[in-house]
Protein backbone atom coordinates (compact mmCIF):
# COMPACT_ATOMS: atom_id res chain seq x y z
CA UNK A 1 0.00 0.00 0.00
CA UNK A 2 2.75 2.54 0.88
CA UNK A 3 4.74 1.43 -2.03
CA UNK A 4 1.66 2.08 -4.23
CA UNK A 5 1.65 5.54 -2.55
CA UNK A 6 5.21 6.26 -3.15
CA UNK A 7 4.63 5.54 -6.71
CA UNK A 8 1.50 7.36 -7.63
CA UNK A 9 3.13 10.61 -5.83
CA UNK A 10 6.39 10.05 -7.87
CA UNK A 11 4.29 10.10 -11.11
CA UNK A 12 2.17 12.99 -10.18
CA UNK A 13 5.38 14.46 -9.60
CA UNK A 14 6.75 13.90 -12.85
CA UNK A 15 3.79 14.53 -14.61
CA UNK A 16 3.27 17.92 -13.18
CA UNK A 17 7.26 18.75 -14.24
CA UNK A 18 6.59 18.15 -17.57
CA UNK A 19 3.67 20.19 -17.30
CA UNK A 20 5.36 22.66 -15.87
CA UNK A 21 8.48 22.84 -18.48
CA UNK A 22 5.94 23.21 -21.42
CA UNK A 23 4.88 26.64 -20.19
CA UNK A 24 7.31 29.41 -20.62
CA UNK A 25 5.92 32.18 -22.48
CA UNK A 26 8.31 34.87 -23.76
CA UNK A 27 7.53 38.64 -21.98
CA UNK A 28 4.65 40.42 -23.13
CA UNK A 29 1.05 39.98 -23.95
CA UNK A 30 -0.73 38.85 -26.90
CA UNK A 31 -3.61 39.50 -28.49
CA UNK A 32 -5.38 37.68 -31.23
CA UNK A 33 -7.27 38.61 -34.44
CA UNK A 34 -9.28 35.74 -36.12
CA UNK A 35 -11.89 35.48 -38.86
CA UNK A 36 -14.26 32.73 -38.29
CA UNK A 37 -17.41 34.76 -40.69
CA UNK A 38 -15.69 33.40 -43.51
CA UNK A 39 -16.65 30.28 -45.67
CA UNK A 40 -14.00 28.16 -43.44
CA UNK A 41 -15.21 27.21 -40.23
CA UNK A 42 -12.24 26.49 -38.40
CA UNK A 43 -11.61 29.52 -35.81
CA UNK A 44 -14.68 28.36 -34.14
CA UNK A 45 -12.40 25.46 -32.43
CA UNK A 46 -9.79 27.49 -32.95
CA UNK A 47 -10.60 29.94 -30.18
CA UNK A 48 -12.34 27.80 -28.05
CA UNK A 49 -9.17 26.20 -27.75
CA UNK A 50 -6.96 29.28 -27.67
CA UNK A 51 -9.00 30.40 -24.91
CA UNK A 52 -9.42 26.89 -22.92
CA UNK A 53 -5.09 27.04 -23.58
CA UNK A 54 -4.31 30.21 -22.02
CA UNK A 55 -6.71 29.60 -19.21
CA UNK A 56 -5.08 26.35 -18.64
CA UNK A 57 -1.61 27.45 -18.42
CA UNK A 58 -2.21 30.51 -16.23
CA UNK A 59 -1.79 33.03 -18.87
CA UNK A 60 -5.64 34.46 -19.06
CA UNK A 61 -4.20 37.76 -17.78
CA UNK A 62 -1.68 38.79 -20.50
CA UNK A 63 -5.09 38.17 -23.08
CA UNK A 64 -4.95 42.13 -23.78
CA UNK A 65 -7.37 41.85 -27.08
CA UNK A 66 -9.05 39.21 -28.78
CA UNK A 67 -11.94 40.05 -31.79
CA UNK A 68 -13.22 37.63 -34.50
CA UNK A 69 -14.96 38.21 -37.89
CA UNK A 70 -12.14 40.11 -38.99
CA UNK A 71 -13.40 39.27 -42.59
CA UNK A 72 -14.61 43.18 -43.66
CA UNK A 73 -15.95 42.20 -47.03
CA UNK A 74 -18.72 39.09 -47.51
CA UNK A 75 -17.11 36.41 -49.41
CA UNK A 76 -19.41 35.14 -52.48
CA UNK A 77 -18.94 31.35 -50.95
CA UNK A 78 -21.39 32.16 -47.56
CA UNK A 79 -24.91 33.72 -47.68
CA UNK A 80 -25.98 36.77 -45.77
CA UNK A 81 -27.85 34.68 -43.72
CA UNK A 82 -25.12 31.98 -43.17
CA UNK A 83 -22.35 34.80 -42.69
CA UNK A 84 -25.03 36.21 -40.12
CA UNK A 85 -25.17 32.76 -38.42
CA UNK A 86 -21.39 32.68 -38.30
CA UNK A 87 -21.07 35.79 -36.58
CA UNK A 88 -22.89 34.82 -33.58
CA UNK A 89 -21.39 31.73 -33.69
CA UNK A 90 -18.02 33.57 -32.88
CA UNK A 91 -19.35 35.27 -30.17
CA UNK A 92 -20.76 32.09 -28.60
CA UNK A 93 -17.42 30.54 -28.56
CA UNK A 94 -15.62 33.09 -27.36
CA UNK A 95 -17.86 34.06 -24.44
CA UNK A 96 -18.80 31.30 -23.24
CA UNK A 97 -15.83 29.87 -23.27
CA UNK A 98 -14.48 32.40 -21.45
CA UNK A 99 -17.18 32.04 -18.78
CA UNK A 100 -16.93 28.32 -18.46
CA UNK A 101 -13.25 28.32 -18.12
CA UNK A 102 -13.08 31.62 -16.15
CA UNK A 103 -10.75 33.99 -15.74
CA UNK A 104 -11.41 36.63 -18.35
CA UNK A 105 -13.57 39.05 -16.89
CA UNK A 106 -10.95 41.93 -17.62
CA UNK A 107 -11.64 41.05 -21.16
CA UNK A 108 -14.24 42.09 -24.39
CA UNK A 109 -14.25 39.80 -26.87
CA UNK A 110 -15.05 42.17 -30.28
CA UNK A 111 -16.88 41.14 -33.05
CA UNK A 112 -14.06 42.78 -35.99
CA UNK A 113 -16.88 43.74 -38.36
CA UNK A 114 -20.00 44.44 -36.48
CA UNK A 115 -17.96 46.73 -33.82
CA UNK A 116 -15.35 47.60 -36.34
CA UNK A 117 -14.21 50.97 -34.65
CA UNK A 118 -14.13 49.39 -30.74
CA UNK A 119 -12.12 46.87 -32.17
CA UNK A 120 -9.52 49.10 -33.88
CA UNK A 121 -9.41 51.07 -30.86
CA UNK A 122 -8.79 48.75 -28.50
CA UNK A 123 -6.13 47.11 -30.76
CA UNK A 124 -4.91 50.54 -31.12
CA UNK A 125 -4.56 51.02 -27.15
CA UNK A 126 -2.94 47.51 -26.70
CA UNK A 127 0.06 48.41 -29.12
CA UNK A 128 -0.23 51.67 -27.73
CA UNK A 129 1.18 50.22 -24.25
CA UNK A 130 3.74 48.12 -25.90
CA UNK A 131 7.46 48.59 -24.74
CA UNK A 132 11.27 46.73 -25.56
CA UNK A 133 9.92 45.14 -21.75
CA UNK A 134 6.53 44.30 -22.75
CA UNK A 135 5.62 43.55 -26.28
CA UNK A 136 2.88 42.93 -28.07
CA UNK A 137 2.35 39.44 -29.51
CA UNK A 138 -0.45 39.87 -32.37
CA UNK A 139 -1.72 36.48 -33.37
CA UNK A 140 -3.11 36.44 -36.85
CA UNK A 141 -5.50 34.15 -37.52
CA UNK A 142 -7.62 35.59 -40.01
CA UNK A 143 -6.96 38.41 -42.55
CA UNK A 144 -4.51 41.16 -41.04
CA UNK A 145 -6.76 44.12 -42.70
CA UNK A 146 -7.38 44.88 -39.21
CA UNK A 147 -4.06 44.49 -37.97
CA UNK A 148 -3.23 46.91 -40.25
CA UNK A 149 -5.92 49.37 -39.85
CA UNK A 150 -4.64 49.38 -35.72
CA UNK A 151 -0.91 49.94 -36.51
CA UNK A 152 -2.30 53.00 -39.02
CA UNK A 153 -3.34 54.87 -36.52
CA UNK A 154 -0.53 54.12 -34.02
CA UNK A 155 2.77 55.55 -33.38
CA UNK A 156 5.07 54.24 -35.60
CA UNK A 157 7.79 54.28 -33.09
CA UNK A 158 5.72 51.41 -31.19
CA UNK A 159 5.69 49.02 -33.89
CA UNK A 160 9.16 47.96 -33.21
CA UNK A 161 7.80 46.60 -30.27
CA UNK A 162 4.88 44.61 -31.99
CA UNK A 163 5.51 41.11 -33.38
CA UNK A 164 2.27 39.34 -35.59
CA UNK A 165 2.62 35.94 -35.45
CA UNK A 166 1.01 33.72 -38.92
CA UNK A 167 1.46 30.18 -39.47
CA UNK A 168 -0.61 30.55 -43.29
CA UNK A 169 -0.35 32.56 -46.37
CA UNK A 170 -4.09 31.52 -46.78
CA UNK A 171 -4.70 34.63 -43.98
CA UNK A 172 -1.68 36.75 -44.79
CA UNK A 173 -2.81 36.80 -48.68
CA UNK A 174 -6.89 37.48 -48.27
CA UNK A 175 -6.51 40.96 -47.00
CA UNK A 176 -8.99 43.31 -48.96
CA UNK A 177 -7.30 46.81 -47.81
CA UNK A 178 -3.93 45.64 -46.44
CA UNK A 179 -1.48 42.99 -47.82
CA UNK A 180 0.93 41.20 -45.81
CA UNK A 181 3.90 43.33 -47.32
CA UNK A 182 1.90 46.23 -45.77
CA UNK A 183 1.83 44.68 -42.60
CA UNK A 184 5.67 44.05 -42.46
CA UNK A 185 6.52 47.67 -43.75
CA UNK A 186 5.09 48.93 -40.51
CA UNK A 187 8.21 47.90 -39.16
CA UNK A 188 6.29 44.90 -36.77
CA UNK A 189 8.69 41.76 -36.39
CA UNK A 190 7.09 38.87 -38.38
CA UNK A 191 6.95 35.50 -36.41
CA UNK A 192 6.28 32.68 -39.02
CA UNK A 193 6.00 29.01 -38.18
CA UNK A 194 5.00 25.63 -40.41
CA UNK A 195 1.23 25.21 -41.00
CA UNK A 196 -0.51 24.30 -37.85
CA UNK A 197 -3.34 22.69 -40.09
CA UNK A 198 -0.85 19.25 -40.17
CA UNK A 199 -1.64 18.34 -36.94
CA UNK A 200 -4.05 19.57 -35.59
CA UNK A 201 -6.84 19.45 -38.54
CA UNK A 202 -7.52 15.85 -37.72
CA UNK A 203 -9.79 13.21 -38.05
CA UNK A 204 -12.83 13.91 -36.28
CA UNK A 205 -12.68 10.61 -33.92
CA UNK A 206 -9.06 11.49 -32.88
CA UNK A 207 -11.33 13.94 -30.90
CA UNK A 208 -13.36 11.57 -29.14
CA UNK A 209 -11.51 11.90 -25.86
CA UNK A 210 -12.82 15.34 -25.92
CA UNK A 211 -16.21 14.31 -26.75
CA UNK A 212 -16.88 11.82 -24.62
CA UNK A 213 -15.12 13.82 -21.07
CA UNK A 214 -16.71 13.64 -18.21
CA UNK A 215 -15.99 17.32 -17.65
CA UNK A 216 -18.66 19.51 -19.17
CA UNK A 217 -16.14 22.52 -19.79
CA UNK A 218 -14.24 20.11 -21.80
CA UNK A 219 -16.96 18.58 -23.73
CA UNK A 220 -17.88 22.02 -24.66
CA UNK A 221 -15.33 22.67 -26.16
CA UNK A 222 -15.90 20.00 -28.61
CA UNK A 223 -19.35 20.54 -29.02
CA UNK A 224 -18.14 24.49 -30.59
CA UNK A 225 -15.52 22.62 -32.91
CA UNK A 226 -17.91 19.71 -33.93
CA UNK A 227 -20.28 22.78 -35.66
CA UNK A 228 -17.44 23.24 -38.10
CA UNK A 229 -17.86 19.47 -39.09
CA UNK A 230 -21.59 19.73 -39.57
CA UNK A 231 -21.26 23.28 -40.88
CA UNK A 232 -23.18 23.13 -44.72
CA UNK A 233 -21.24 26.44 -45.77
CA UNK A 234 -17.60 24.62 -47.44
CA UNK A 235 -17.07 20.92 -47.95
CA UNK A 236 -13.24 20.40 -46.67
CA UNK A 237 -14.31 20.36 -42.90
CA UNK A 238 -16.27 17.22 -43.48
CA UNK A 239 -14.69 14.56 -41.19
CA UNK A 240 -12.65 16.87 -39.45
CA UNK A 241 -11.82 18.21 -36.04
CA UNK A 242 -9.98 21.51 -36.50
CA UNK A 243 -8.17 23.87 -34.22
CA UNK A 244 -4.86 24.79 -36.54
CA UNK A 245 -5.24 28.16 -35.45
CA UNK A 246 -5.03 27.54 -31.82
CA UNK A 247 -1.46 26.59 -32.48
CA UNK A 248 -0.08 29.85 -32.99
CA UNK A 249 -1.37 29.96 -29.34
CA UNK A 250 0.21 27.03 -28.03
CA UNK A 251 3.64 28.76 -29.67
CA UNK A 252 3.69 31.54 -27.44
CA UNK A 253 2.57 30.18 -24.51
CA UNK A 254 5.65 27.21 -24.89
CA UNK A 255 7.88 29.90 -25.76
CA UNK A 256 7.31 31.11 -28.74
CA UNK A 257 10.80 32.45 -31.09
CA UNK A 258 12.50 33.80 -27.59
CA UNK A 259 12.12 30.48 -25.20
CA UNK A 260 12.34 27.66 -28.15
CA UNK A 261 8.23 27.16 -28.60
CA UNK A 262 6.56 24.55 -29.97
CA UNK A 263 6.74 25.30 -33.48
CA UNK A 264 4.38 22.32 -35.06
CA UNK A 265 1.90 22.23 -32.28
CA UNK A 266 -0.14 18.31 -31.68
CA UNK A 267 -3.42 17.06 -30.47
CA UNK A 268 -1.60 15.61 -27.58
CA UNK A 269 0.14 19.03 -26.08
CA UNK A 270 -3.36 20.29 -26.89
CA UNK A 271 -4.77 17.28 -24.67
CA UNK A 272 -2.19 17.60 -21.88
CA UNK A 273 -2.36 21.11 -20.72
CA UNK A 274 -6.33 21.22 -20.97
CA UNK A 275 -6.58 17.68 -18.91
CA UNK A 276 -4.36 18.83 -16.18
CA UNK A 277 -5.97 21.79 -15.72
CA UNK A 278 -9.17 19.81 -16.03
CA UNK A 279 -7.67 17.54 -12.83
CA UNK A 280 -6.35 20.00 -10.96
CA UNK A 281 -9.03 22.41 -11.30
CA UNK A 282 -12.38 20.36 -11.21
CA UNK A 283 -15.18 22.31 -12.03
CA UNK A 284 -17.00 21.42 -8.42
CA UNK A 285 -14.24 22.96 -6.53
CA UNK A 286 -14.06 25.85 -8.56
CA UNK A 287 -17.93 26.28 -7.88
CA UNK A 288 -17.73 26.17 -4.24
Amino acid sequence: MIKSSLFLIVLLTINYITYSQNINPPKGRIAVVADGNSPDPDDLGGTAVSIALLRASGLEDRLVHYSHSCDLVRDDRISEQAEKERHHLMQIACDMTARRWGGFEHLTFYDALWQKEETINDLCWAINASTKEDPLWIIEAGEPDIIGMALQKTPKEKHKFVKVVTHHPANDNAGDFYSWQHILDFGIEEVRIPDQNINLKLNHGEWDWAKDHKDPRMRLIWTIGNIAEIDDVVTFQKGKWDCSDAGMVLYWITGANVNNGLKQSSMEEVKKILLNYLIENPENKRKE
